[in-house]
């Protein structure tokens, strides 16, 4: 395993100014074509579920000495060590991860017509898709569609948000709107304005759920998509739920009914 390892000393060393540039930039990876993951779950998730194999595992010099990680490098084409204070820069974290590994950026999917899906209008914060992300492969929606203006799905807020859904969901990015003409199962949307509130309404299985923008909601042209649009109730008052505690509470509601 040791013989394994390409120790990098040099900070111009040009992977780590790749890497650099695939942590600061969240959408680089478009133009690389490569998704840095950073920490032991997401490089873990990518080992199991991932399907291709990690074109690079780094581990940072104290990981290395204390011996930790040697088996999950094993799952990338090639492991480097780095000191600390470089896997500090090539990271997002407040604290370093101890490993992260470089995979190929997955193939755009095309949209499957009849996959519970989501699909995501301008949401612009990174912690809001990945938290959706992460919601809807647990509620067994197989597909996102992404719009537009949506947050870059494999910046490295959204990977972290979503722990590891990305795995396990088809996802389109950067559709327009008219690509929904593809879907063939049910839009369902949600509106502070509906009149049928969301445990009273019959909900199609399967179907795909629609969420808009955090501040101005979902499109006019894409409510006029929906078959349905439905009111989470609030009891307490307040003026609206943030968009992902609202795409859990749906998706909940599409399952219990199944």
């Amino acid at each position: 395993m040791a013989d394994k390892f390409t120790r990098i000393t040099s900070r111009d060393n040009a992977l780590l100014v790749h890497l650099r540039k695939l942590a600061r930039h969240p959408g680089e990876y478009r133009k690389l074509g490569q998704v840095l993951l950073e920490g032991e779950h997401l490089c873990r998730a990518w080992a199991e579920r991932g399907g291709a194999k990690a074109l690079h595992a780094i581990l940072s010099e104290s990981a290395w000495q204390e011996g930790r990680f040697l088996d999950l490098a094993d799952a990338a084409a090639a492991a480097l060590i780095v000191s600390d204070a470089a896997m500090g820069e090539i990271g997002t974290l407040d604290t370093p991860a101890p490993i992260a590994f470089v995979v190929p950026l997955p193939a755009q999917s095309a949209i499957e017509a009849d996959a519970p899906s989501v699909v995501l209008d301008q949401i612009q914060d990174a912690g809001n898709v990945g938290s959706i992300l992460r919601s809807a492969a647990a509620f067994g929606f197989r597909q996102v569609i992404a719009l537009r203006g949506t947050a870059s799905l494999w910046s490295a807020k959204v990977l972290r948000a979503g722990m590891g859904a990305h795995f396990a969901l088809r996802l389109v990015e950067n559709a327009g709107e008219e690509s929904l003409a593809a879907v063939t199962i049910p839009l369902l949307g949600t509106s502070s304005h509906a009149t049928m509130l969301l445990p009273d309404a019959s909900l199609a299985w399967p179907c795909a759920w629609v969420f808009g923008n955090e501040g101005a909601g979902m499109s006019a042209s894409l409510q006029a998509r929906c078959a349905l649009c439905v009111k989470v109730p609030q009891p307490g008052g307040e003026e609206s739920l943030n968009v992902a505690a609202a795409a859990a509470i749906c998706f909940y509601e599409s399952i219990r009914g199944t």
